[in-house]
């Protein structure tokens, strides 16, 4: 049978169809089985017909989206080779696939007009609280932001006390000891002209080689024994215990307090438009909090400075213990990695400050203390000498 385009096969009542272009096939001795000797024969002629059906040769060709695809394709069907020719399958214009993001044509919330309104709204406000909580400094009148209260502070040190307490409280000297009342005697006569004699201060002297000596907030001043070597005299310990008063004098512990707040409300602010990472943590310890740190130190030396020349100390033994001082500590870390100055660079402030120090001990009334002082000793001798 030769068939052109279509061809149908009738088969036991059923019909099958193809759509190939040129299908050459024979069928012979294809009769409805009368006897039971060919019923088996009938019977495989039907399963091939059935395993042809559901071959892709009977199936619509499905449209796919890629180049030029030629199947060439042998049928062994019922003993006769049949060879399919090539053919070009259609094409189809191909189309990209459709994806879904999400916000994809969302606007950034900071570039709203909303945003930049509330914005506004916080900074007027944070505004007025700054300013409502400047203070000044009563030595160098320096402006500065503080909303720590004092019974705050006091509430902080007392924790700061009773833990330094627990650690060093079995080596706090008594207050007969000799170191006690040497301490406790110049400190006396600067606390006398800092203008805060109405503060409960405390004095205390540790039993250590440390060199070193703190203020807390509400006038608990420690001092170890290793820095007495260092100081030397009765100058030399006010130059040290006057930068200490000096720290009361202007509430650093609560400006730095306060200065933490606005650091970690400026970087909340700049997370929303940057990811502050490693690089912003570094900068906001070593370039600002660091340097703000030194700053007060530095401060806290030109109080202390004048202090212990209002006190009828001589102010030049400050520098001078600031030398021994960097001698004793060759290890210091450099200025950038420290809360401190380095050493040369407070010696260096200090022989800046030193003419107005001087003029400060000649206006109080040290002179003449020290004038009297001598023509006591004067009349004593005298009247040795006499007797």
């Amino acid at each position: 049978m030769f068939l052109r385009n279509t061809f149908s096969v009738k088969f036991g009542g059923h019909v099958l169809t193809s759509n190939s272009k040129r299908v050459l096939f024979t069928l012979s001795n294809f009769k409805k089985p009368s006897n039971i000797q060919n019923f088996n024969n009938t019977t495989m002629m039907h399963a091939s017909i059935c395993t042809l059906m559901r071959c892709n040769f009977f199936r619509q060709s499905l449209p796919r989206l890629c180049s030029k695809i030629y199947i060439s394709r042998n049928i062994n069907l019922f003993n006769n080779r049949t060879q399919l020719s090539e053919r070009q399958l259609p094409q189809y214009p191909s189309y990209p696939y459709q994806k879904y993001e999400r916000f994809q044509s969302a606007t950034p919330f900071y570039q709203k007009q909303i945003f930049w309104v509330y914005t506004g709204t916080v900074g007027g406000l944070g505004g007025i609280y700054y300013v409502s909580h400047l203070e000044t400094v009563p030595v160098t009148n320096r402006r500065r932001f503080i909303d720590v209260t004092p019974k705050q502070e006091e509430k902080m040190a007392q924790q700061a006390y009773n833990e330094i307490m627990r650690h060093y409280g079995n080596r706090i000297l008594s207050p007969l000891d000799n170191r006690t009342k040497f301490v406790r005697r110049v400190a006396e006569q600067i606390v006398r002209v800092s203008g805060m004699q109405d503060l409960k201060w405390e004095f205390y002297v540790i039993e250590s080689e440390e060199k070193n000596a703190f203020v807390l907030p509400g006038g608990k001043v420690f001092v170890f024994t290793g820095i007495l070597p260092i100081v030397k005299n009765e100058d030399g310990l006010a130059a040290v215990l006057g930068h200490e008063i000096g720290h009361q004098i202007a509430r650093h512990s609560a400006e730095k307090l306060s200065f933490v707040k606005i650091i970690i409300l400026a970087q909340l602010f700049l997370s929303i438009f940057i990811e502050p990472g490693l690089l912003g943590r570094l900068f906001a310890e070593f370039g600002i909090m660091l340097p703000f740190s030194r700053k007060c130190e530095i401060e806290a030396d030109y109080i202390g400075l004048l202090l212990m020349a209002q006190a009828c100390y001589d102010p030049r033994e400050a520098s001078k213990v600031w030398e021994r001082m960097s001698i004793a500590q060759k290890a210091s870390p450099p200025q950038f990695l420290s809360t401190h100055p380095a050493h040369e660079s407070r010696i260096r402030k200090i022989n800046e400050w030193m003419p107005k120090a001087l003029q400060k001990r000649e206006q109080s009334d040290c002179v003449h203390e020290y004038t009297g002082f001598m023509d006591t000793m004067d009349h004593f001798r005298n009247q040795w000498v006499r007797w």
